[in-house]
């Protein structure tokens, strides 16, 4: 399992991408704001801006069509299991993490972000464009992995067990109540907190796969568990999703509810955490 969540097996670099333009098995995604792409973007990627296509309710008939719209989504932009597929945005953040995300859990056998995103990108040099790239609809065949994705039944059912560790991946605003985004603010019992901006480095990318082991280790998250992240709508959750996978761990769920769910439902357990 390491070796297929390896650094290169879920990021590029702007080296490597730059000598695949052009190829017909490239599809390079751009999740930023439309405005953005319009004032330069990547030479071939396709926009969609993923952002706001939230899940707020994970019982098993929603969650069936919501995957399908995605998936078919997708499809519209050019993804298929044969192309290799690349997301990024300004810098190695959480839309193209949740991009990535997907990819995953429709099982794609070759989709990465773009360490550093645009800003690397640019800062190396490598060319920019404004002509827009329409996309080509293609069919993807997918092989779907509920083993990365949490529902709101798979957490309540990991609670207090500790073969499970429930990564709250949102600002401390959010985590301590302060910032109160659903019907109740708050945390989910027992959460760990480590917000997703930890995970990256000053320049944007994503950090040294020691320094994300020592800190995930250093709050009591282990390989040998298997961890649950959530945010408010599972952006910031797939990102450390993905910086949880380049360090190896075999067992992660983005929880895609997210807190947008748990605090709207007033049947699920919730806990105020106090600063020590």
């Amino acid at each position: 399992m390491e070796k297929l969540y390896a650094r290169e097996a879920l990021l590029t670099t702007g080296d490597r991408l730059q000598q695949k333009l052009g190829s017909p098995n490239l599809c390079i995604i751009d999740v930023r704001p439309a405005e953005d792409y319009a004032a330069g973007h990547i030479p071939g990627a396709i926009h969609f801006d993923l952002f706001g296509l939230s899940l707020i309710d994970t019982a098993e008939a929603p969650l069936h069509a919501f995957m399908h719209m995605m998936h078919h989504l997708f499809e519209l932009r050019g993804v298929s299991e044969d192309k290799e597929v690349v997301f990024y945005e300004e810098t190695a953040g959480m839309r193209a993490a949740r991009g990535l995300w997907f990819m995953e859990y429709f099982g794609h056998p070759r989709a990465r972000l773009l360490d550093g995103g645009i800003r690397a990108w640019r800062q190396a040099g490598h060319p920019i464009t404004t002509q827009a790239t329409a996309p080509k609809p293609a069919v993807f065949k997918t092989a779907v992995r509920r083993d990365v994705l949490a529902t709101a039944d798979d957490v309540r059912n990991g609670l207090g067990q500790s073969a499970v560790a429930i990564l709250d991946t949102r600002s401390d605003g959010e985590y301590f109540g302060r910032q109160i985004r659903a019907a109740r603010g708050g945390a989910i019992p027992g959460a760990i907190h480590i917000e997703w901006t930890e995970n990256l480095d000053a320049s944007g990318k994503f950090k040294h796969e020691a320094e994300l082991a020592s800190m995930y280790a250093q709050a009591g998250i282990t390989p040998d568990q298997e961890v649950i992240a959530y945010c408010q709508g599972g952006y910031r959750a797939a990102h450390s999703y993905v910086a949880l996978r380049l360090i190896g761990f075999p067992k992660v769920r983005n929880y895609i509810g997210s807190w947008k769910e748990w605090g709207d439902r007033v049947d699920l357990p919730i806990e105020h955490p106090q600063r020590e």
